[in-house]
């Protein structure tokens, strides 16, 4: 199955060059079935998106721009766009083994890293549990680089937010289940509950709850910062904070932009990923 045969923008991606370059594939790993998009040759470089996100979600075009100097490699997260599992309590951690997995499956052993937003949690997780795996790591408006995170999202994640989303959760549940005799040959995926007690393991009320400023200076590969100026998410702050503590960091900020540079400034981030990797 080819990129035309994705949902997500759809409209933008028909022709010829795009349909060679990148290719959906599909792996087992343990009880999951895990959809990733691969393109490209040359360095492996291997992707997360954040939790708003998915693989053929956003990342089209920055795989386009980087499949003539990359193999890149961007897994759906177990639950996230169309990777099934029968689980529905994955927390950051157990995403980290996820990738462990996810990299040893396709026989990746050393690889450059990106994550963005939780995404960027994983990567810098893996990076400081794995440094051996990791040529050259980069965080994208990454999490766990600070306590402050958008009012929005620790009222999601904080108890009051369960009280309120307790019973249409249910109900869709429930729905599922009634479904579910009528559906038997398809695979049965998380309630939608799923990336609320996700959230809720990433953050609370308070703010970010897993913060690893103190051991950044552990981080022993090259490490280069990317971050929105306007940022409205996690702040711009956060990153000029981190770069102080790494010890081999680069650190870029775009103007003008959010917590999504590598849908608003396509071109110029592919450009830096190039010279930075190379």
């Amino acid at each position: 199955m080819t990129v035309c045969d994705l949902r997500h923008d759809i409209s933008l991606y028909h022709n010829d060059k795009m349909v060679n370059k990148i290719h959906s594939k599909y792996v087992e790993i343990g009880a999951s079935t895990i959809h990733y998009l691969k393109c490209g040759k040359g360095d492996p470089l291997v992707i997360i998106h954040g939790g708003g996100g998915e693989a053929s979600k956003g990342w089209l075009r920055i795989l386009e721009e980087l499949s003539d100097y990359f193999t890149v490699y961007i897994p759906d997260l177990p639950g996230f766009g169309d990777s099934k599992t029968a689980r529905g309590d994955f927390h950051l951690l157990e995403f980290v083994d996820f990738m462990k997995a996810f990299s040893q499956k396709l026989g990746l052993k050393r690889f450059h890293l990106l994550g963005h937003s939780m995404g960027g949690g994983i990567a810098l997780h893996y990076a400081l549990a794995y440094p051996s795996h990791i040529k050259k790591l980069i965080l994208l408006n990454s999490m766990c680089l600070g306590k402050e995170i958008a009012l929005w999202v620790r009222f999601l994640t904080s108890a009051a937010f369960y009280l309120w989303e307790a019973f249409p959760t249910f109900c869709k549940a429930l729905g599922c289940l009634i479904r579910l005799p009528f559906n038997r040959n398809k695979s049965m995926t998380s309630f939608p509950s799923f990336r609320v007690e996700l959230g809720n393991s990433i953050a609370n009320f308070k703010g970010q709850n897993v913060v690893l400023l103190n051991r950044l200076p552990e981080l022993a590969m090259p490490t280069l910062l990317v971050w929105g100026a306007n940022d409205r998410l996690l702040p711009a702050v956060q990153a000029q904070t981190a770069a102080e503590l790494i010890p081999d960091c680069r650190l870029h900020i775009f103007e003008e932009c959010g917590h999504d540079v590598h849908k608003h400034k396509v071109f110029e981030f592919s450009r830096l990923l190039q010279s930075f990797l190379s």
